[in-house]
């Protein structure tokens, strides 16, 4: 059994119960911050799921030169703080410079290492040395063994406090798909390992300046990641996603979120 990491008192992983990882994909504004993060909070506390939020201060790998990339390192901390300190949930953001880690690490509770960067051995090292918990969302175009690699770079670095995501393997042009068996094989490295039912159901890059999705088949996903034994679960979810500034379509929506719970709580559970 892959061993538990401790973010504040939510032990993840090591035969504990199912971990909620949630929010909107980028920060918009403190105030939708604030909204999302109390109602998940609220929805979380009802369902009997530990929670920690996410959402990107800057999302810099957009499809688009005219994407939203959220608010800012600066605006974004700050928002990310408050969110800590008003409602006492830790909180996630992504990483995807170097220079960004001192800043970050005085906020954040898990600094996330992006899919398309889970190779970039310097920013990895650098989030590593931080001693915060490390997430490293493993790439669309790694197997899962192959994150054996990461793991020993963030150990070199004196950090064992890493979880491993699993969010698709590109599949053809515009698609992803899951193979469950990541999951166990991630684990097997020994550390709990983290399904993201949304990003998985993507299709990057389809709309051209934006990714689509199906958000339809996120419930599908994250219970059959559940069953397969996954520590926690990655959902970004949004108020009204078909407006959001970015990855709408493969958004839960806020109204959905409970039902989700439930469900999966319950299959946590019974294995």
């Amino acid at each position: 059994m892959a061993k538990d990491v401790r973010v504040e008192k939510i032990a993840i992983g090591g035969g504990n119960p199912l971990v909620l990882i949630a929010g909107p994909c980028v920060i918009e504004s403190e105030e939708h911050a604030l909204y999302h993060a109390r109602e998940i909070l609220k929805i979380s506390s009802r369902a009997g799921i530990s929670f920690i939020y996410k959402s990107s201060y800057d999302k810099a790998n957009r499809s688009s030169i005219s994407s939203y990339r959220g608010v800012g390192l600066e605006e974004g901390l700050r928002i990310l703080k408050k969110v800590k300190t008003e409602l006492g949930v830790p909180v996630l953001s992504d990483v995807h410079k170097e220079e960004d880690v001192e800043q970050v690490k005085e906020v954040l509770d898990v600094i996330q290492i992006p899919a398309f960067l889970c190779r970039q051995t310097d920013l990895i090292v650098a989030v590593a040395k931080t001693g915060k918990v490390v997430n490293v969302k493993k790439g669309q175009f790694l197997a899962p063994g192959d994150m054996k690699n990461v793991v020993e770079k963030i150990e070199w670095a004196g950090n064992k406090r890493i979880l491993l995501t699993e969010r698709g393997t590109v599949f053809g042009y515009n698609n992803l798909v899951v193979d469950m068996r990541s999951i166990p094989i991630m684990k097997s490295l020994g550390y709990p390992v983290v399904f993201d039912a949304t990003h998985s159901n993507q299709f990057p890059g389809s709309m051209r300046k934006s990714s689509g999705g199906e958000r339809g088949f996120i419930p599908v996903l994250a219970k059959a990641a559940v069953a397969a034994g996954c520590d926690a679960l990655f959902l970004e979810v949004h108020e009204d996603p078909d407006h959001a500034p970015c990855d709408g379509p493969s958004m839960l929506l806020l109204q959905d979120l409970e039902e989700l719970l439930k469900a999966v709580v319950e299959i946590n559970r019974v294995i």
